[in-house]
């Protein structure tokens, strides 16, 4: 049985990833200074204008807001306010709180302490919330071919943007990638689309052979494309006006391009801009760890995990391994060997992935999962 299946992935400059970015450069900062910083940051971005909202509760003193979202608007390339937005000459607008005192005491001490349990349990979950985590043997980093292409594609998009590669372009852009699967193994690609923001005079003649031959035939794998294949490159024939001039960007409003590109189910809590007590980030990431070595060591060849959570409560509500049929022991096994390898409280999961150094900032652009450098995607021995 042959089916289709679509992911898609944003560049840097896409105006919700610059916002997702911003808000992420604000947590790494606040944490270099002060480890256990309480942040849950957003960013609103639009016509020449930039704003920061949120909640930060932090002995960290001295760190330069304004100056950490111009550096970030700049590093990301945006210095044209006639076409998207001006590092420079943007007004960026700050108005932060900070963390309710009813949220806090519930993380600062959970029901469990509250109860006298073990001390291990003191930090309770941040808020309510099911948390998913995926991985499949379709990939080498254990990710869905779809958003594993798409991922790839529009980062060698940004590469060609600023190394030069290919000049005209400018920092927003958009990559949609069909598999076709066959017996769910991926067998080629139906379709690729790739919108890219561009300089004024450019030829689409010109910037349609160029992101053929210097993106899609460097990046895809020739033998999953063939005759058949389709590409729509720029299909609007424009693409001048773009990041926050051409549409408004929001902290966490990428959550698919973020996690498994839609073929995995999602709790619908975004990740950027919030610290590891969290449990909307950490437990994600946590959940990823799990199914990816779940598969990586061989218990099956697909993995799904929900851990879910109670505010205030640090032991999960529940934990559920769904294998789609492809486990070679028992999911009850599986479970058992979570539950005694995996602390899954939020203390548990903040010590076991190293949390509380400013590592988010690199998670932010093509995808929280499938680096091999970030701690949860680490392979271990179950």
């Amino acid at each position: 049985m042959k089916k289709l299946f679509t992911s898609e992935s944003v560049t840097e400059g896409h105006p919700d990833k610059l916002c997702d970015y911003i808000s992420d450069s604000i947590l790494d900062a606040f944490l270099e200074k002060d480890k256990y910083s309480r942040v849950a940051c957003e960013t609103v971005a639009t016509k020449g204008e930039i704003i920061i909202t949120g909640e930060i509760t932090s002995q960290a003193k001295d760190v330069d807001i304004e100056k950490i979202v111009r550096e970030t608007i700049k590093e990301v390339g945006f210095d044209n306010e006639s076409t998207d937005l001006d590092y420079k000459t943007c007004k960026i607008h700050i108005n932060l709180s900070k963390q309710s005192t009813d949220i806090a005491q519930g993380v600062d001490n959970s029901l469990e302490t509250k109860q006298g349990e073990n001390v291990e349990n003191s930090e309770g979950a941040g808020d309510q919330g099911m948390m998913f985590g995926f991985a499949c043997n379709e990939t080498p980093n254990f990710m869905p071919m779809p958003i594993y292409l798409a991922h790839k594609l529009s980062k060698k998009l940004t590469e060609c943007r600023k190394n030069r590669e290919i000049s005209y372009l400018r920092p927003d852009g958009k990559v949609q990638v069909t598999v076709e699967y066959e017996q769910n193994t991926p067998k080629r690609i139906d379709t690729i689309v790739i919108s890219t923001q561009h300089e004024q005079n450019v030829e689409m003649s010109i910037l349609k052979k160029d992101i053929m031959e210097k993106v899609i035939e460097k990046v895809v794998p020739h033998n999953l494309l063939d005759k058949n294949t389709k590409y729509y490159i720029n299909p609007t024939g424009r693409f001048v006006i773009g990041g926050p001039l051409g549409d408004s960007g929001l902290t966490g409003r990428k959550i698919i391009v973020d996690t498994y590109g839609g073929y995995a189910r999602h709790g619908g809590g975004a990740f950027s801009g919030k610290d590891p007590t969290k449990v909307d980030r950490s437990a994600s990431y946590m959940a990823r760890y799990i199914a990816k070595n779940i598969v990586a060591n061989g218990f099956a060849d697909k993995c799904e995990i929900q851990i879910s959570y109670a505010i205030g409560v640090a032991k999960p509500v529940s934990l559920f391994v769904e294998t789609y049929g492809t486990n070679k022991i028992s999911e009850d096994e599986i479970i058992k060997k979570v539950e005694k390898k995996f602390n899954l409280t939020p203390k548990g999961i903040i010590e076991t992935l190293d949390l509380r150094r400013p590592i988010f900032k690199q998670t932010t652009n093509y995808g929280h999962f499938g680096k091999e450098n970030l701690p949860w995607e680490q392979i271990i021995k179950l």
